[in-house]
């Protein structure tokens, strides 16, 4: 999904040329044309350090490292975000299947897809987030 279909007004509002200035071209494409990092190749996947995840974009708190968990996907995955409202679910019907996209609700940046086949986890859903969607705050 483009980002530029999007209508929804958010906090932080850039056109993508002043995206661009501020992201790298692999993150851009992720982060705001809504693409998605090679499976086991994020730097995230393996991080174990206490802290917070936060947009790779415009550095909102997005994840705590205690709701963090290896779904085996080679994606970064969390169970919940670290409010309701850090996030925004939308439908995305792209690659012939419905899925629920997870964008930040502060800058409307695509960070991957909620599933709920998380069985393990205490809300059983699985925030399935691209490494390059995400940067990492370590606990002081």
């Amino acid at each position: 999904m483009s980002k530029n279909t999007d209508t929804t007004q958010y906090p932080i509002a850039k056109s993508d040329s002043e995206w661009r200035v501020e992201l790298d071209p692999t993150r851009f494409s992720i982060l705001r044309e809504a693409a998605t990092e090679r499976a086991w190749s994020g730097a995230l996947l393996d991080e174990k350090r206490a802290g917070v995840y936060t947009c790779g974009a415009c550095h909102a708190e997005l994840f705590a490292s205690n709701t963090k968990f290896d779904s085996g996907s080679g994606w970064p995955s969390f169970y919940e975000s670290v409010n309701p409202d850090a996030v925004i679910l939308k439908t995305d019907k792209s690659l012939f299947m419905t899925r629920t996209e997870v964008l930040c609700a502060n800058c409307g940046s695509h960070l991957g897809h909620l599933f709920d086949d998380a069985h393990q986890t205490p809300t059983g859903d699985r925030y399935c987030m691209n490494s390059l969607s995400l940067d990492f705050k370590q606990e002081d």
